[in-house]
C-alpha cells in the first residue's frame, strides 16, 4: 500500500490546515481537555478519511489480449446496450462502474493497445449515477485500438463529490492493459463501451477490482 501522488499534496495541505485549527482550540480553550480532546480525535478522523481516498494497492496484474479488466475498484452499477454518439456514432455495450468515496480511486487501463482518441470535456457535476452524468459531466474519453483488434471506449466522470480528473494518456500512445491512465479525486464512475459481440463476465451490483476483475471478452475474428 503506497499514497498516490496525485494526493500528496492535498494531504500535506491538510495536515497543516488541521494542526493549525488545533492550535487555535488548545490557544482559545486552555483548561478545557475535553473540548480540545474531542476536537483533536475529530481532525484526526478527517486527516485519515481523506488519506484513504489516495491509497494505491499493489495489485498483481496479467495481460491477456482479448480480456478487458476493470478500469477501477467500484460496483458495476450499469450493464446494458446504448447507442455511443461521441466516437463511434452506433450501438455498443456499455458496462459503467461507479466508484463510492471508500474505493481506490485510481483509473487503469482495461485493455493493451494504441490510443487512437482521446478528448477532456469540462462539464456539470451530476451525482454519478445520474443517467446525464455520462454525457454532461466533466470527463474523458479515451478510445484503444486494443491488440486483439476492437476498438474500446473508456470514459472518467466527474460526479458530485469529483471536482478534478486526471489523465496520463494522449493519443498515439501505446498502453499496457492494468497499468494507471489516470485518478478521479474523491471518486466517481468509469463506464467501458465495447462491440456489441462482446461477451460480458459480470453482473450488474458486481463488486470489481480495477486491474484484477475480468469485466467481458472481445470476440475475435
Amino acid at each position: 500500500m503506497k499514497i498516490h501522488k496525485e494526493g500528496r499534496r492535498i494531504l500535506f495541505v491538510t495536515l497543516l490546515v488541521l494542526l493549525a485549527l488545533n492550535l487555535l482550540v488548545f490557544n482559545f480553550n486552555k483548561g478545557a481537555d475535553l473540548v480540545n480532546r474531542l476536537f483533536a480525535g475529530a481532525t484526526v478522523i478527517v486527516f485519515l478519511l481523506i488519506l484513504q481516498f489516495f491509497r494505491s494497492p499493489f495489485r498483481h496484474l496479467f495481460t491477456h489480449e482479448d480480456l478487458l479488466l476493470a478500469p477501477a475498484d467500484g460496483k458495476v452499477v450499469v450493464i446494458e446496450n446504448v447507442f455511443e454518439p461521441e466516437y463511434f456514432n452506433d450501438e455498443r455495450k456499455q458496462i459503467s462502474i461507479f466508484m463510492s468515496p471508500i474505493n481506490v480511486h485510481v483509473t487503469r487501463n482495461p485493455i493493451s493497445g494504441m490510443v487512437k482518441y482521446f478528448k477532456y470535456h469540462p462539464g456539470n457535476y451530476l451525482v454519478a449515477w445520474h443517467p446525464k452524468s455520462s454525457t454532461q459531466n466533466e470527463r474523458t474519453t479515451v478510445v484503444v485500438e486494443s491488440d486483439a483488434g476492437p476498438l474500446v471506449l473508456f470514459r472518467q466522470i466527474a460526479g458530485a463529490m469529483a471536482r478534478r480528473i486526471v489523465w496520463y494518456v494522449n493519443e498515439g500512445d501505446e498502453v499496457t492493459q492494468g497499468e494507471e491512465f489516470g485518478f478521479i479525486k474523491f471518486g466517481s464512475r468509469v463506464d467501458v463501451f465495447v462491440p456489441m459481440d462482446t461477451e460480458i463476465k459480470v453482473e450488474l451490483g458486481q463488486k470489481v477490482k480495477g486491474g484484477a476483475t475480468v469485466i467481458c471478452q472481445l470476440k475475435v475474428k
